[in-house]
């Protein structure tokens, strides 16, 4: 097995693909745009749906790239040897070109070659699918595998809970899977497989075959483009290939836990606690460094993914109080004074992982500061916060009665101190208590005054806000849209993203030039002719089939249930959306573009207000 640094894996994996005919992408942002199923982008195939359902992508029909993934389900189990909240996932895509026979051989190719990952074959084991009453047993597979030298009792054949990758009670694409293992060679019985938890079999790579597609009554058809998907998690294979026991002493954190044991005077290793705390300080600041550093980067807030951002943030916090600190940080990031004049220990931490990762992502060199200010200020909110809250937290437990935090008292540590659930239920947990959760979040859902959200936050189409000013913004984005179509003279013009604070738009679209002053001003008095019409805004739920014929733009329908609505704003615009929006054209004011700008290739950008 070849020793391999983190930097060298994904080199080693952009060379392997790129030199079998794919083209290597970059990583999408980390903040989905136009989903309102997710908070953030949790796998590499979630930014390639539409191409894998169909849809042309510029890089032609093999690709491969590292993505950038958060996934927060696990937040609690962050701490030991393996979860992460933030993520690297290796992946290649092939769009109905190759399919099983040649991803299994590239599969083997690059675990095993001297030349790449030089795992020995005789450690390698591989699942099927076992095969039901939806689809045959993956024969095809296994025989690949077998073709390539790996032994029949070293294959596996596995049900769908462990070999299918699909919808669960959806209808859309899916299909069986093959994935790979380490075999420790030490079963625990004559009947140990990949599906045992023993700990024998450690996943490192599954290639997905998506080959049907789910029925609205529940059978399974043939799909006319036949795709595959990969992922491979580069933390937990770098752990494989330094044979390290955990993720967390692996080059990827390493550097960074001797940070904070500078900082705290404290040792890793030296007792469970300390290990868990110094783990979870390290995971949850590399996890806010990339949201905060991305291209769409948020900030910490109450709602939303600025919610999921305050709470590791707050939880670094509290871990990190807990370690002790020596000695405080400068809150500086490469050679930078921050703005802020609090000494963040966060930061100094956080300043390590942007120099680490700045070469493979480069915008957390280019947002550097403001990764440094943003997590020293939500640092130095919660330091004068968090004495007090701890002490509210005392006071109720003194006089509580039985052994249930109730959710209006959990409610006021959040609205009070800024006190997430979660640490709520943490600390309650700590002293053998539980908390009233769905109480807490009646409580929050009328204070967001959001019919739906809570805890988790849900988008409701697409927005977490719906406030007067987003609701006009986002109102104006379906105005500018038809506006660059009719000016620029391009059906291809295209919405490509779009993220809308209270402050502006920001609207991405598929075009390749900049547009022009003079365009940029026709379109301005378009969409500004339309306000001024002030013309009643109506909503109509029909078919996506429906939708289309009707002329409505409807760039994401495979993302819509069978019913959609459609918002006509006059004769102007008409297009598929989730909400929210203004009652009449007139309401939106005075529209002005204040920015234009390339976003990527073939890509523009456009940053707007209204006046």
């Amino acid at each position: 097995m070849n020793y391999k640094t983190s930097a060298q894996l994904r080199d080693l994996w952009h060379d392997f693909f790129s030199r079998r005919g794919h083209t290597i992408i970059r990583s999408a942002s980390l903040i989905p745009e136009n989903d309102p199923t997710v908070l953030f982008t949790t796998a590499g195939m979630h930014p390639l749906v539409p191409y894998l359902l169909g849809e042309k992508h510029p890089g032609g029909v093999r690709l491969a790239n590292v993505q950038k993934c958060v996934r927060t389900g696990d937040i609690d189990e962050v701490g030991d040897a393996s979860h992460c909240t933030f993520f690297e996932m290796l992946g290649n895509w092939s769009l109905g070109d190759y399919f099983k026979a040649e991803m299994i051989r590239f599969s083997y190719e690059f675990l095993t070659s001297s030349e790449f990952l030089g795992i020995d074959p005789q450690r390698l084991a591989v699942s099927v699918f076992a095969g039901d009453a939806d689809a045959p047993r993956d024969e095809e597979s296994a025989a690949a595998w077998h073709s390539l030298g790996i032994p029949v009792e070293r294959i596996f054949f596995l049900p769908k809970k462990n070999n299918w990758w699909g919808p669960a009670g959806i209808t859309g694409p899916c299909g069986p899977d093959t994935e790979m293992f380490i075999d420790f060679n030490k079963p625990c019985s004559p009947d140990c497989s990949p599906a045992c938890d023993c700990g024998n079999y450690l996943e490192i790579w599954n290639d997905v075959f998506m080959q049907y597609n789910k029925t609205a009554d529940g059978s399974f058809e043939p799909l006319k483009q036949k795709n595959v998907d990969t992922g491979m998690g580069l933390e937990r294979t770098v752990c494989i290939l330094q044979g390290k026991s955990s993720v967390y002493e692996t080059d990827v954190f390493a550097p960074v836990i001797a940070e904070i044991e500078k900082l705290t005077g404290k040792t890793y290793g030296a007792d469970e606690e300390t290990t868990r705390a110094m783990r979870i300080v390290a995971d949850h600041v590399r996890t806010a460094v990339f949201m905060i550093g991305d291209e769409k980067g948020i900030a910490p807030s109450n709602v939303g993914q600025g919610y999921i951002l305050r709470r590791l943030l707050r939880r670094a916090i509290r871990y990190i109080k807990g370690l002790g600190v020596r000695g405080q940080g400068t809150g500086e990031a490469d050679g930078k004074e921050g703005t802020s004049t609090h000494e963040s220990r966060l930061s100094t931490i956080a300043a390590s992982f942007i120099r680490q990762y700045s070469a493979a992502y480069p915008e957390l060199s280019q947002n550097a500061q403001k990764v440094i200010d943003e997590i020293a200020r939500e640092e130095e909110r919660f330091e004068k916060t968090l004495a007090n809250g701890l002490k509210e937290f005392d006071k109720l437990c003194g006089y509580l009665v039985g052994d249930t935090v109730s959710g209006k008292a959990a409610f006021k540590l959040y609205d009070t101190y800024g006190f997430p659930l979660e640490m709520t239920e943490e600390l309650a947990a700590e002293r053998g208590l539980k908390v009233n959760s769905g109480d807490f979040l009646k409580q929050f859902n009328e204070h967001q005054q959001l019919s739906r959200a809570g805890a988790e936050a849900v988008f409701k189409g697409g927005l977490a806000d719906h406030s007067e000013i987003i609701t006009r913004l986002h109102t104006a984005t379906h105005l500018m849209h038809q506006a660059l179509k009719t000016v620029l003279n391009d059906d291809n013009v295209n919405q490509k993203g779009s993220n809308i604070t209270a402050e502006r738009l920001r609207f991405d679209f598929s075009f390749s030039r900049p547009v022009t002053p003079d365009e940029q001003r026709k379109v301005e008095q378009l969409v500004n002719a339309a306000i001024a019409a002030n013309v009643p805004i109506d909503c109509t739920e029909m078919t996506v089939e429906e939708a289309k014929a009707s002329g409505a733009i409807g760039l994401f329908a495979s993302k819509y249930g069978e019913k959609v609505k459609v918002y006509s704003m006059g004769a102007f615009s008409k297009e598929i959306c989730g909400g929210p929006h203004a009652l009449k054209t007139g309401e939106l004011g005075k529209f002005k573009i204040v920015k234009e700008e390339s976003s990527s290739a073939g890509v523009r950008r456009i940053k707007a207000v209204l006046e």
